[in-house]
């Protein structure tokens, strides 16, 4: 076993390399970061009357946005207005430049804040800061950077502010607009802002994020709204006690919701997790290329949100480098609608709308320019995470799947070691979910209720999942992590591991789009799966081909007419004796050749069923192919022992190996095996090919061995 496990650990270590090559961009480069202490909390909304007012001059403007508020709401910010007027504040980060104490309020009053003094480009020492260029091309700069130019990067920026409150006093998010119109990376900026709390506004068109909150210890962001960005609306980042609430994040490139690399608190624990790191409820992430992404978003509590109309629902991963915290681990994903998440926004990577600056892209009128590979029509996605625990979600109208669950070797993360090479894809229990059925009862089912490799231990479903790949699945039991079967498999199925190798060879700065890939358009022959199936039935159905028709002529070779010409010598005993050895071997023929025959049959339908099954994505299909083509070897075997002993048992051996992979697909995962039977057919099937080349190749040495001696010529 742990030379099994050595070699499985090399071929993921050849995996994660072929992987890492293809898709080398990163989705996210910061600094060097340090998870907090732990020892903040949760900060809570004050009720109090601000500290600092924030508005612009324009009464007339103001009263516009103020008209229809209810009569209450109005008076009071009619009273704020003028107030501000007299001592107010015209941009938010004047404001927060203002703060100098922990536990201040800014109020920000109706109105589009555009921050035009944050907007120029950095000049003097601002401009010739020493810092490394990402592949994204913008800098990565230390705090210290930051704080010495704050709006390199950032609209507005809040650096080491304790305990500050932000929120907009209209009615609703849009009444208060923070609008970068694509000049600066960030619009908000909360860095080393222990305690901050936002509420009530919206952030809006940036280069890569709205709302970032980076190396905090407590954070809020309460009722806030972020659309139109490159890469994400909200991005929280090694931080620890925040709270997501209410919000809502559309048209962006990357993940609408984005804490990553959350505090990891739980690292080394089973599903026994005393607090999470951040909790997520009641948000709408929408028209997004993700809804939601967790690069080690670790310790999440994601309760009663809406992931719809995205290209993906949700993803956690252990896919890029240099995040802490990885592998990912400890999300708990519970009564959360995942619905419809069938958008395809690749059109306009194809199109080269993608290729404008981003202010000429129509973000605004529905473009979304994906900056990550991943397969539209799928609810949610783990690539690579542990211990992540879905509970009691309603999951609906995906076209592709509801559930997709993959293994990520460790050496994209930067991991060396041969060891940690298969530690994801571990643990992961999906139970008392409401697949294919909407709230109000309508029947909205999934292409495949689950996706899973194959990878991983411990990894568990409810018995009542539908439509899945493979057929069966590990059951959950009642405790975790306890289950009702289940496999330790160290590599993903041999297809579905090239597949998404090939997949990952997406890039958004090149407009990449692999070919062959149905995450990109790809559909029947043009699959990487159906060629693959194609290219081995090809081959297979030439040399089943070869041995019916080898078959065929050894049946008319003992149907020939007896030759009596050179027996006349031979009595009538021994004639009969001949006689009847020649009818033995002539039934003995034609029973070999009808097993032949029927086997050959068999597998034909079932080469033909395989590539079907592979064009049309049905892994109840595959099973089936592989029954009908372990019938062809089993039979062909039978016939061939008798002239070939090895080669025909070991025809037997690759036989059994198909209905066992089959069987292992189709009524139960085999336990124990390192190796699922796909990867031991498969190897022992490229000897058989070989080995069943030699044995139809022409023997023309014994063909004229077999002819009859000439007659010698007389000189």
């Amino acid at each position: 076993m742990g030379h099994l496990r050595k070699l499985a650990s090399i071929v993921a270590l050849a995996s994660g390399l072929l992987v890492a090559g293809a898709g080398a961009a990163l989705a996210h480069e910061e600094r060097p970061v340090t998870f907090p202490d732990g020892t903040g909390s949760v900060p809570v909304l004050r009720q109090g009357e601000p500290d600092l007012l924030v508005c612009k001059t324009d009464k007339d403007d103001f009263e516009r946005r103020i008209a229809q508020f209810p009569a209450d709401l109005k008076a009071r910010n009619l009273d704020l207005f003028a107030k501000c007027q007299e001592t107010g504040l015209r941009h938010v980060q004047e404001a927060v430049d203002r703060v100098n104490r922990p536990g201040m309020t800014i109020a920000i009053l109706p109105g589009l804040y555009r921050e035009e003094p944050s907007r120029p480009a950095p000049t003097g020492a601002c401009a010739r800061l020493a810092a490394r260029w990402s592949d994204w091309g913008y800098q990565i700069l230390s705090y210290e950077q930051q704080l010495q130019c704050p709006h390199n990067q950032n609209l507005v920026a809040i650096l080491g502010k304790q305990d500050l409150q932000i929120e907009g006093t209209g009615a609703g998010p849009l009444d208060v607009v923070i609008d970068a119109e694509y000049t600066k990376l960030n619009a908000v900026r909360a860095d080393r802002a222990d305690g901050v709390y936002f509420r009530n506004l919206t952030a809006q068109r940036t280069t890569f994020n709205s709302l970032y909150v980076l190396e905090t210890d407590g954070f809020v962001i309460d009722r806030v709204l972020t659309r139109w960005n490159d890469e994400y609306g909200f991005l929280t980042f090694a931080s620890d006690h925040g709270l997501y609430t209410d919000c809502e994040a559309y048209g962006n490139g990357d993940g609408g919701l984005y804490p990553g690399s959350a505090s990891n608190l739980n690292e080394g624990r089973g599903h026994d997790v005393p607090r999470y790191a951040i909790e997520i409820r009641r948000c709408k992430s929408h028209d997004n290329a993700l809804g939601y992404s967790g690069t080690a978003g670790d310790s999440l509590w994601v309760h009663d949100n809406e992931f719809y109309d995205n290209m993906v629902g949700a993803t956690m991963d252990s896919l890029w480098p240099s995040h802490p915290g990885l592998p990912q681990n400890h999300a708990k994903f519970e009564n959360n609608k995942i619905y419809d998440n069938n958008r395809d926004y690749y059109r306009h990577t194809r199109d080269g709308t993608c290729a404008k600056p981003a202010a000429e892209r129509g973000y605004e009128r529905g473009v979304v320019c994906s900056q990550v590979g991943v397969p539209p029509g799928t609810g949610v996605i783990v690539a690579g995470g542990n211990y992540n625990v879905f509970s009691n979600n309603q999951v609906w109208g995906h076209r592709r799947a509801g559930f997709q669950l993959f293994g990520v070797p460790a050496f994209i993360r930067g991991e060396e070691d041969l060891a940690k090479q298969a530690d994801t894809s571990d643990f992961n229990r999906y139970e008392r979910n409401v697949f294919g059925v909407s709230p109000a009862g309508e029947l909205r089912p999934n292409g495949l209720d689950v996706w899973w490799d194959g990878q991983g231990s411990g990894n568990c479903w409810q018995a009542d999942a539908g439509p899945s790949s493979p057929v069966v699945l590990p059951v959950c039991a009642a405790t975790a992590p306890e289950l009702s079967g289940g496999t330790r498999r160290l590599l993903a199925e041999p297809v579905k591991l090239v597949k998404l190798y090939l997949c990952a060879d997406f890039s958004a700065a090149q407009a990449r789009l692999p070919a062959g890939c149905d995450w990109f358009g790809a559909s029947g022959l043009g699959k990487v799966e159906t060629q693959l199936a194609l290219g081995g039935s090809l081959v297979l159905g030439l040399l089943a081909g070869l041995f019916w028709w080898r078959s065929r002529q050894a049946v008319r070779q003992v149907d020939r007419p007896r030759d009596v010409s050179r027996g006349g010598e031979r009595g009538a005993e021994g004639d009969g004796e001949r006689g009847g050895e020649r009818a033995v071997e002539e039934s003995k023929a034609r029973r070999r050749h009808r097993l032949i025959v029927a086997g050959t049959v068999a597998g034909g339908l079932g080469l033909v069923l395989d590539v079907v099954a592979a064009a049309v994505g049905s892994p109840a299909q595959t099973g089936a192919a592989l029954l009908l083509m372990g019938a062809w070897w089993l039979c062909l075997g039978s016939a061939l022992r008798a002239g070939r002993p090895v080669f025909g048992w070991f025809t037997i051996v690759v036989g059994v190996l198909a209905c066992l992979d089959a069987f292992d697909r189709l009524v139960y995962l085999i336990p124990v095996i390192p190796l699922g039977p796909g990867w031991i057919r498969g190897l022992v099937t490229g000897v058989w090919v070989l080995w069943a080349v030699v044995v139809l190749a022409p023997r023309r040495a014994r063909a004229a061995a077999e002819q009859p001696a000439e007659a010698e010529v007389p000189r």
